[in-house]
């Protein structure tokens, strides 16, 4: 005997409910790029405001306004801007800072993130909170014991002029690899914790001790993280104002980013000149994030498809 089976009536619901509902998958694409092209214009205002302003002579804003068009575009305060602050010279000081810092934060904060989420022990979370709590103190907070340590910490003459580490490149250097650490080994931490535990176990079946497993099986491993992560401290560390202007006293060791303060005079600041020297000290930021983007964007994304 026989038996054809027929399918339930209902079955068929969901397809007929699935197909009126199709054109709104289309509409909601629109308005969120709809929403998403007017955040980006408006984060853009002021970086297109500025580029307007840069490309501007100081006497066409003062006779016909800021809001007004312009009667003439030129170069001449990107070449103004370029002599008179002597950026040059200040641009060598933030290369020395950042590259160093950058470095030593990476290789800092990759260290104590393998110790703690390679090795069980009592105080791991504790030694983990310990360095991420010292991002969420603010810099004015420590720039006092800060500066009187500085001024009792002594460095040989080939580090520095003043024979301490207060105004000294160096210093600056490691006020800054103390101060970011903390956020890098809470990322390359958690990043670490997705590396197969197989690994390392057959690392120690091959007499591997854990230095060669964090040379030669996590570094490796983590070159994501430590692209997407020296982008952004390359532009944080770059970007810094505070610290070199608390902790260095001579104006000739300042980073790039103080020697917009010498396109200000005594009695007269042109803002278009200003606009001209920003957007010049931004180029190595941007070029930075170009030459990573790639390997930044895949760092963000790793294990986001991770349960």
């Amino acid at each position: 005997m026989t038996v054809t089976a027929t399918p339930p009536a209902h079955r068929s619901r969901p397809a007929l409910t699935r197909t009126a509902s199709a054109p709104r998958g289309p509409r909601r694409q629109t308005g969120r790029h709809i929403m998403l092209g007017g955040i980006a214009l408006l984060w853009l205002v002021p970086l297109l405001w500025a580029v307007y302003t840069s490309l501007r002579p100081y006497a066409d804003t003062t006779q016909h306004g800021y809001l007004s068009w312009p009667h003439s575009i030129g170069l001449q305060n990107f070449s103004d801007a370029w002599s008179q602050s002597g950026m040059p010279h200040f641009f060598w000081n933030s290369v020395l800072i950042t590259i160093p810092a950058v470095l030593g934060t990476l290789l800092f904060a990759a260290a104590v993130a393998f110790f703690v989420s390679r090795f069980d022990f009592r105080w791991n979370v504790v030694l983990l909170m310990l360095f991420t709590a010292g991002n969420l103190l603010p810099a004015q907070v420590l720039i006092t014991p800060l500066f009187r340590l500085y001024l009792l910490i002594p460095l040989p003459s080939w580090m520095s002029d003043s024979l301490l580490v207060y105004n000294s490149l160096w210093g600056i250097i490691f006020i800054h690899i103390a101060y970011q650490c903390g956020f890098c080994t809470f990322v390359l931490s958690n990043y670490m914790r997705t590396i197969p535990k197989e690994i390392f176990e057959a690392a120690v079946v091959d007499g591997a001790p854990a230095w060669r497993q964090f040379l030669q099986i996590v570094l490796p491993l983590c070159r994501p993280a430590f692209a997407a992560l020296a982008t952004l401290e390359s532009i944080w560390i770059y970007n810094d104002f505070f610290w070199s202007l608390a902790l260095i006293e001579t104006g000739d060791k300042r980073p790039v980013t103080s020697a917009l303060a010498n396109l200000q005079g005594q009695y007269f600041t042109n803002p278009n000149l200003i606009a001209a020297g920003a957007l010049m000290t931004a180029i190595p930021t941007l070029l930075v994030y170009f030459a990573l983007q790639r390997q930044f964007i895949s760092g963000l994304t790793i294990g986001s498809g991770k349960g």
